[in-house]
């Protein structure tokens, strides 16, 4: 049996409760919330670390689609980012907006720059019901979630989200992958593609979506797709006329009835070939495992090769060390990226290096296309603290950066969490130079996902625009309860971080890991735990202990 973290301690339930209260006066509920007043923006203190903001106040009414669960109204998580390669200093951000407690969001917004991300303007692609989605424009869905965003080597940008209304497996739900399309830089976003829709027999989730770098014709966008008997298979889905027409979503890998996976993203490579990159959760007599593993494909995703494995992930999970409260991190999943050479990086949050102890941050790489992987090796490095929710990208001269969140901050009282935010770089992937992307903040005042964890998202993002790199991330407002969390982004360029010095570290490389008993029982039921985090339920149908 799973060992599930106990529910939140007073000062959150208290501040939860409040949330309700105000929610409750708000009136809304399922009719589209046009006669809903929308409050004054709230009150922020602008960063004072040279980082810049690129959220707002939402453009949401509260519960303009639905209610009955908490809603953190203006609380922004989990963005993702992208350079225009005809023009770097056109970035497009995405993310989640007004979260739910219980999953997914009101709605997605997108921040388009035009000056390398000084200045942002905010727009939304009409997703779900509160951002402009209806029956005619890509589906009346009440929810949206795991924004992704790509540009093709001419410009064009593509958006994905995953659209939901109602709950998984549920009668009368029914979920869907969803594009939209930008030909001016994220200025408006055109109509909705539907990439694929299923009703309570199937849920599709986790996706990502990656333009080809050597041809704009062709865009891959993957997701796993859980089926209501269990397992869950790789799908793509594909454009080869540069999203004028998608082909039908099909099955490119499944690992059987007992295991899923989860966190697939296409990687293109220089010499034509694509990968795609994910985790395989197995059960085995009830026992949750995990691998990070590649396949690969020569003709733009026409046929795919057999599975190859990068490396077994022990993950433990991420909690408060006073309270004991977890953080719905980036376990689990891992982010990948391709250097100018052809080289392949993948980064992910590993307990291997303190035998189960402690997240840490991990990285193995490939010279051959995907073909063989290095060691992991931690690159992170202040060890006796956890590290989570890393993100890779590299920039034009070879540089690799990563970002990730850590603890090192934090202190003995228990009504706090502090946290940092890090970039860590390194010419050749052995030593790494460390900087602090921003000011510290307090996780503690982050949503809370079904009561179970702090969640500012399953992943971060991070872009190189030329050598210059771009984080875009989540942190919390101190002690403010109406607008929790924004979206920052700082610049990062060739010599220089900011908010603190660099500290300079080699990377440690495991040696074969051979965890003892403790550490796999703590590795499964964090795995459990993270898949109920996202799918209440969801491990007793794939590890076949109940039947749907």
């Amino acid at each position: 049996m799973a060992n599930f973290p106990q529910p939140l301690g007073y000062r959150h339930r208290a501040s939860i409760a409040a949330l309700v209260m105000l929610l409750a006066a708000c009136g809304g509920g399922g009719g589209g919330g046009s006669a809903t007043t929308l409050p004054p923006p709230p009150q922020v203190t602008p960063p004072t670390d040279g980082t810049i903001r690129v959220s707002a106040a939402s453009p949401f009414a509260p519960n303009c689609a639905e209610s009955g669960s908490l809603l953190y109204d203006n609380a922004e998580v989990e963005p993702f980012i992208a350079a225009n390669p005809t023009n770097i200093n056109n970035l497009i951000a995405v993310w989640q907006q007004d979260r739910w407690s219980n999953g997914s969001a009101q709605g997605l917004v997108a921040g388009y720059s035009f000056d390398g991300g000084v200045t942002w303007t905010n727009n939304s692609a009409p997703f779900s019901v509160c951002a402009g989605g209806n029956v005619t424009n890509g589906g009346n869905y009440l929810r949206a979630t795991d924004p992704w965003v790509t540009f093709s080597p001419n410009g064009t940008a593509y958006q994905m989200a995953l659209a939901t209304s109602g709950g998984a497996f549920a009668a009368g739900g029914k979920n869907a992958m969803l594009v939209a399309r930008s030909t001016d830089g994220g200025r408006t976003w055109g109509a909705i593609t539907t990439l694929i829709l299923d009703n309570d027999d199937a849920f599709n989730d986790k996706n990502s979506i990656t333009a080809d770098r050597l041809n704009s014709n062709y865009v891959y966008a993957v997701w796993d797709r859980l089926g209501a008997q269990g397992g869950g298979a790789t799908y793509l889905a594909r454009t080869s006329n540069g999203g004028q027409s998608w082909e039908a979503a099909r099955n490119i890998y499944d690992p059987g009835l007992r295991s899923q996976t989860i966190g697939n993203i296409v990687a293109s490579l220089p010499s034509g070939v694509i990968v795609n990159f994910f985790t395989q959760i197995d059960s085995i007599g009830g026992v949750a495992s995990s691998s990070l593993n590649v396949i690969r494909s020569s003709d733009n995703g026409t046929t795919w090769g057999n599975r190859i494995r990068i490396a077994e992930l022990f993950s433990a999970g991420t909690r408060d060390p006073e309270t004991g409260t977890a953080v719905r991190d980036g376990g689990g999943i891992g982010s990948i990226a391709v250097a100018p050479n052809g080289n392949l990086h993948v980064v992910w949050q590993d307990s291997r290096f303190s035998n189960g102890a402690r997240e840490q941050i991990a990285l193995s790489t490939s010279q051959d296309g995907g073909l063989t992987w290095s060691a992991p090796a931690r690159i992170n490095t202040n060890t006796a603290i956890a590290a989570f929710t890393p993100s890779v990208a590299v920039r034009a001269d070879g540089t690799i950066g990563v970002t990730y969140y850590d603890l090192r901050a934090n202190t003995p009282d228990p009504a706090t969490l502090l946290t940092d935010y890090w970039l860590a770089r390194s010419r050749d992937g052995v030593n790494w130079t460390e900087v602090r992307v921003s000011n510290t903040f307090d996780l503690a005042n982050a949503p809370v996902s079904n009561n179970r964890g702090y969640f500012i998202g399953d992943y971060q993002g991070l872009v190189a625009a030329g050598n210059v790199l771009m984080p875009l991330f989540v942190r919390t407002n101190a002690g403010n309860t109406n607008n929790r969390t924004d979206v920052f982004t700082s610049r990062v360029d060739a010599n220089t971080g900011t908010a603190s010095p660099g500290i300079s570290s080699p990377s440690e490389m495991a040696m074969a890991y051979i965890p003892d008993a403790d550490a796999r029982r703590r590795n499964s039921d964090n795995l459990i735990q993270k898949l109920e985090y996202r799918r209440p339920g969801w491990w007793r149908r794939l590890s076949g202990n109940r039947a749907p």
